[in-house]
């Protein structure tokens, strides 16, 4: 397996649209939002087998202090192979320099996966959301 890996944005509408829907994600239902989302993100790092998109990981940050780790996914072909710790990695090194990464796993569950990578968990801090009505994860 040859995983390359890459910060281009050179996804296309329907890859992201595949591999979102090979985990079950909601987001894999709205294309052109997504594409739209990922593009508009401060970072997109990728994994790819070939021209087959099988990895991704979205960062939102304000330029400093402060990075927001979003979306971590890997197709589950190819889950178990280290690519989201790969991908976590380069995301760590990108932003270094700044005060905080943070994430928010959606389901508790995940977090052991995060703190293998370095993260801990927020002694009074809580998660909150609001959820627009009609939509489940």
């Amino acid at each position: 397996m040859g995983i390359t890996y890459t910060d281009e944005k050179k996804f296309t509408k329907e890859r992201t649209q595949q591999l979102f829907r090979s985990v079950g994600w909601v987001s894999g239902k709205y294309p052109e939002r997504l594409y739209k989302a990922l593009m508009g993100s401060s970072t997109v790092f990728s994994a790819w087998d070939g021209d087959r998109l099988v990895g991704l990981v979205r960062v939102l940050d304000d330029t400093e202090m402060v990075a927001y780790m979003h979306y971590v996914l890997v197709d589950p072909e190819y889950q178990g192979h280290g690519i989201a710790g790969h991908l976590v990695g380069m995301v760590k090194e990108r932003y270094r320099d700044y005060l905080y990464i943070e994430v928010m796993p959606e389901e508790s569950k995940n977090a052991t996966f995060y703190q293998k990578h370095g993260f801990s968990i927020m002694e009074d801090g809580a998660a909150m959301q609001i959820r627009n009505p009609g939509e489940r994860r």
